[in-house]
């Protein structure tokens, strides 16, 4: 898919065209031309979407997530979708809710939804008072986001309840200088967190500059 610098193989093309068509208005993809291309030329900001798989902890996270097979996933905290965008083109076929607690997030999660990926649900919502019921989700996934919460315990304890099988979770595995990182966690206290909350196991693992916990939940 060609553009003024060459080609978008940098980016999920298939996400970008999405989130371009739920945001332009129709007008403007009338006359069948790139939705990529026209996003950026109507100052979408689609470097949202490009891809994020050389980042280790997407990487160990979609390795671990190839071995569960998850039938559904609910994501928390999805952001901009450093995880999500690999995630939903890594498994093709699986259904996918992503919540996040800021509407800037949520509205570009939708435009996406609403511009044909439609197996993507998107709720407004904290984590830490999920509007879901128990074992509602095959899978649970919170990226980069305890380490933001003053109570990661309740999070935590949140993501057991509405998974069934697994909650996997990252955080950063050392100090840095980021103001909203407001935890930090060693590798006792990341998987206590999710024993403390009902899992039945916690392996946590390593990669650079981070710590990934996959919690068993069922029998």
């Amino acid at each position: 898919m060609p553009d003024g610098d060459g080609h978008n193989e940098n980016y999920f093309a298939e996400f970008a065209a999405a989130y371009a068509r739920g945001m332009l208005e129709p007008s403007l993809l009338a006359g069948g031309g790139d939705p990529v291309l026209l996003g950026k030329a109507h100052g979408l900001k689609m470097h949202r979407f490009k891809r994020t798989l050389d980042l280790p902890r997407v990487r160990a996270v979609l390795g671990a997530l190839q071995g569960i097979q998850p039938a559904d996933l609910l994501d928390v905290g999805t952001g901009r979708g450093v995880f999500l965008w690999p995630l939903l083109d890594a498994f093709a076929e699986l259904p996918v809710t992503a919540i996040d607690v800021l509407d800037h997030r949520v509205e570009m999660l939708e435009a996406v939804r609403r511009g044909g990926q439609t197996r993507l649900s998107v709720h407004k919502m904290s984590m830490t008072d999920l509007a879901f019921a128990d074992d509602a989700f095959d899978v649970a996934t919170a990226l980069e986001v305890l380490e933001h919460l003053d109570d990661p315990a309740r999070a935590a304890r949140e993501l057991v309840r509405v998974a069934r099988r697994f909650v996997i979770a990252s955080v950063p595995s050392k100090e840095d200088d980021n103001p909203e990182h407001v935890q930090l966690f060693d590798k006792q206290t990341f998987g206590a967190l999710f024993i403390d909350a009902g899992a039945r196991t916690a392996n946590v693992s390593y990669v650079r500059g981070h710590m990934i916990c996959v919690a068993g939940l069922a029998e």
